[in-house]
């Protein structure tokens, strides 16, 4: 079988595969399906440093290819979450990315500091892309400037590893990706949802109480595989590549032109068990193919 360890900028990963933040709760909400601590790590959904409460309802809208959210980061607050959810993931010994975000770069460095140290915590995901929230999210991810100004805030915070995840809405990553470098991140992650709307004809409303929202799901995969390629050409850290993820193809995809690992997102709403699906469909492509190790792989795409 094929070896799958992969190391994600300081994080040991048994396999390539994750699950994308927003998704999959904090990991007890899918342990009902499967055991997950099989996967390589776990991302959570977005934490910040008070309670947030998100958008008003509906928030979410199937649409032709995907699916718009706008759940706006609810969460409990960095305290909860530290009190009431990571020592499952703790327990179970996968290792959690904790998806990090804030209305101001202070407010990151904050939570960082609370999360230094804390039994599980294997490393940091810098929301500064999501679209769905008035202040911070994609405030900060759509000027170098300001995105790197998180990114040394939260690197003065804590010695974690970090991992800023990249908006797509810009004309260029590779901007980015070299700043969060320079601005010393381990590792960047993209892309995260596409600004979206969907409208009730009839009711000749938004269906959306936020009236937009983030667009994910397979129709976005081609985006995500460009914006992917490109990082990889200026990335010297590893990336995390998520983006329409529905089998192993596409997890292969990102592989291919140069993702270290993947996260897995919309397909958990369709099917609770699509990462390990996507999992153990990677291994056995892997083996059919004859590579036999994951890591061989990344990067291969010939031009």
């Amino acid at each position: 079988m094929a070896r799958m360890a992969v190391n994600l900028g300081g994080v040991a990963m048994k396999n390539p595969v994750t699950t994308a933040s927003g998704t999959f709760g904090y990991g007890r909400e899918y342990d009902a399906f499967f055991d997950v601590s099989r996967l390589g790590a776990v991302t959570v959904k977005g934490v910040r440093a008070r309670p947030w409460p998100g958008n008003p309802l509906p928030r979410h809208a199937e649409v032709p290819g995907g699916l718009l959210n706008a759940i706006g980061l609810q969460g409990p607050g960095v305290e909860a979450f530290i009190a009431d959810d990571l020592p499952f993931l703790a327990a179970r010994g996968v290792p959690a990315i904790v998806n990090v975000w804030g209305t101001s770069a202070e407010e990151y460095a904050q939570v960082a500091a609370a999360l230094e140290g804390k039994p599980g915590v294997a490393m940091l995901e810098l929301n500064v892309s999501c679209p769905n929230v008035k202040e911070g999210g994609a405030s900060f991810g759509t000027r170098v400037e300001t995105f790197a100004e998180v990114v040394r805030a939260v690197r003065a915070a804590t010695t974690l590893p970090i991992m800023p995840k990249l908006a797509p809405n810009v004309p260029d990553v590779r901007p980015f990706v070299r700043a969060a470098q320079e601005a010393g991140a381990d590792a960047v992650s993209l892309i995260n949802t596409l600004p979206g709307m969907a409208v009730d004809l009839e009711a000749r409303r938004p269906i959306l109480a936020n009236r937009t929202g983030g667009l994910s799901g397979p129709g976005i995969h081609p985006i995500a595989l460009k914006h992917v390629w490109e990082a990889a050409q200026v990335a010297e850290v590893p990336i995390l590549a998520m983006g329409g993820i529905m089998d192993a193809k596409d997890a292969l995809d990102f592989i291919l032109v140069g993702a270290t690992a993947v996260a897995v997102g919309t397909a958990t709403f369709l099917d609770p068990l699509a990462p390990v699906r996507v999992l153990e469909g990677m291994e056995r492509w892997l083996d059919d193919h004859g590579v036999a190790d994951v890591n061989d792989f990344r990067g291969a795409l010939r031009l």
